[in-house]
């Protein structure tokens, strides 16, 4: 029942319209069934976020929501819950959004904040899986890296992202094509810095991939397990059976979600 009340909710919330329009969507469809809660803005490395948990150690999440919408609210839950599993503090940036911000402001905020706890354990989830590879990809080294349904190419190398359109409740290609070219134009999609599969992740020693399989980005993250090993990563490659894309943003009504964020914590405690 809770995974049906969820399913009602995300088809009654589409996130679509003006990037205004899209992001207050984006925040009624992760902020349910209950608002978190929620710390105060603190500025680290230039950039606005939150802190989420309590611990001496300390890792990022670089927030998913396609560079366009979504923020440290939005993942609040999420959040709050892997911080308790892994008694360490998260924090997420509130990153600058496009199409207002550039892809190469966006990277420099993230990296700054990165910077600022001097290279910490780094999570990042669909388009915040990118940001996080893209910039290994260009020398900022992680030690343990988390990429969750990460979108990783346009290329037309994926078979899953028009083959599971029609099922995932939470992405579809075209959306996630016009979302990609609201930040980097429609020209940029098969260069490399926007899909990355040709590039070098040996920068980030242990890797751990997660993807449903029935989502729209499921290729995206087996094809980027199988380069990052060729790179030489240490690849921990989980895999969910039907599970739409960011189910893990609802850790209240998903046994999944919990599941998934538990693994995550011990992966990044070890």
């Amino acid at each position: 029942m809770p995974r049906l009340a969820l399913e009602r909710h995300i088809a009654r919330t589409p996130v679509e319209g003006s990037p205004a329009e899209m992001r207050e969507a984006f925040r009624r469809l992760a902020l349910w069934p209950d608002l978190p809660a929620m710390p105060k803005q603190e500025t680290l490395g230039g950039c606005p976020g939150r802190w989420f948990g309590e611990g001496r150690d300390a890792a990022v999440w670089l927030h998913g929501g396609g560079y366009v919408f979504g923020g440290s609210d939005t993942h609040a839950a999420a959040v709050t819950y892997l911080a308790e599993k892994m008694n360490a503090r998260v924090y997420v940036p509130d990153l600058p959004l496009a199409p207002e911000a550039s892809f190469a402001e966006i990277k420099a905020a993230a990296r700054g904040v990165i910077d600022a706890l001097n290279a910490p354990a780094v999570i990042g989830d669909s388009a915040g899986g990118h940001l996080a590879l893209a910039l290994v990809q260009e020398g900022v080294a992680m030690r343990r890296l988390a990429v969750l349904s990460p979108n990783t190419d346009h290329t037309g190398l994926s078979e899953t992202r028009a083959a599971h359109s029609d099922s995932d409740l939470m992405n579809d290609d075209a959306q996630d094509h016009a979302l990609a070219e609201m930040t980097f134009g429609a020209d940029a999609l098969v260069g490399p810095e926007v899909s990355l599969l040709g590039g070098d992740f040996s920068g980030a020693e242990h890797l751990f991939i997660s993807v449903s399989l029935s989502e729209v980005l499921l290729d995206d993250g087996l094809l980027l397990a199988r380069r990052a090993a060729l790179c030489g990563c240490k690849v921990e490659l989980h895999t969910t059976a039907d599970m739409f894309h960011m189910w893990h943003l609802w850790p209240g009504p998903l046994t999944e979600a919990r599941a998934l964020l538990v693994r995550l914590a011990e992966f990044l405690r070890n």
